[in-house]
């Protein structure tokens, strides 16, 4: 009797490894086109999350990362005790709200459009065209607004001095990086955008707008009340993705517009990084900014979900 209450456990968890094992190999093929994505988040993304450990050391390089010294949370409060600290996140914010106010709905404004073309031919067409500039590199793009912004014969310049007999310092003026960046931002990643919500209004049931004409709707009721109300879900599950980049605006845009007559409103934690952490070496100091934007990125991103479950929207989990 002994034994078999002892074999027992041992017996179900022979019987379990085995169910598992049979489910291992049923559905093995599934699991080798996993293998390759799996191993990109491991390597790239999951592995160098070590590296945070430098924020809290004195990192020296010579002496490595075992030996270098442990100082707790100077690094941050030599970070928050920095005058730019508060440049820095007036600046990083002050672009991730015209993000939110104009870059983000570009895409949803663009995918509604979209979906009242008829003509096939001319829908592929346009969205051709606007998937276009998502492709065309960053450093093309600064060029492009070199070219046209210019002082020094820039197209914009060129035709503003023809008419109005001024020329304004678009690249230099504080005033108009912000613009200039939203304005490139838009240009070049909307178009793309739209793919997410188009596929989100393929799935629209066709038969709510047959009722609605029948009801005697217009094309922008049905918008209003059809089209917009079934994509509700998948525009706040972006918009709460979107919360978690709001101290990240990307560093090679701002970098390629940054120049020291705008610096005052151009520099951002992610320049800021790249300027202590590359340029001065001061590698424990730039992982302790790189941390706080992490950190802050996660809260946003929780603390978006849950509103919008309070709210009844579905969240990202």
């Amino acid at each position: 009797m002994k034994l078999t209450a002892e074999s027992a456990p041992s017996s179900a968890h022979a019987r379990q490894r085995a169910t598992v094992m049979a489910r291992l190999r049923k559905d093995k093929w599934t699991y080798v086109l996993l293998a390759p994505g799996l191993l990109y988040f491991l390597i790239f993304k999951y592995v160098p999350m070590w590296g945070v450990l430098l924020a809290f050391q004195n990192y020296q390089p010579f002496l490595g990362f075992w030996k270098s010294e442990w100082i707790g949370m100077e690094n941050f409060r030599i970070f928050f005790d920095n005058p730019e600290f508060f440049m820095l996140l007036r600046n990083t914010l002050v672009l991730s709200l015209y993000n939110l106010l104009f870059f983000f709905p570009a895409p949803i404004i663009l995918a509604l459009l979209l979906n009242e073309v008829r003509r096939a031919f001319f829908k592929r067409t346009i969205q051709t065209m606007i998937y276009v500039p998502h492709f065309i590199s960053l450093v093309i793009v600064a060029s492009l607004t070199y070219v046209f912004l210019t002082t020094q014969n820039g197209i914009v310049n060129t035709m503003l001095e023809k008419y109005t007999g001024d020329t304004i310092d678009f690249l230099g003026s504080p005033d108009w990086f912000r613009p200039m960046i939203i304005t490139q931002t838009i240009w070049k990643e909307s178009g793309f955008g739209t793919i997410i919500f188009l596929a989100a209004l393929a799935g629209v049931d066709v038969e709510q707008y047959e009722a609605a004409i029948m009801d005697g709707a217009n094309r922008w009721r049905q918008m209003w009340h059809i089209t917009l109300p079934s994509i509700r879900n998948t525009i706040v599950i972006l918009l709460i993705l979107r919360m978690g980049d709001v101290l990240d605006n990307g560093f090679e845009q701002i970098y390629l517009m940054l120049n020291p007559l705008n610096r005052e409103v151009a520099e951002v934690f992610d320049t800021y990084v790249y300027m202590m952490g590359i340029t001065q070496g001061a590698f424990s100091y730039s992982t302790a900014v790189g941390l706080f934007k992490a950190v802050v990125g996660v809260i946003l991103v929780l603390g978006a979900n849950w509103t919008a479950k309070r709210f009844g929207q579905s969240g990202i989990y």
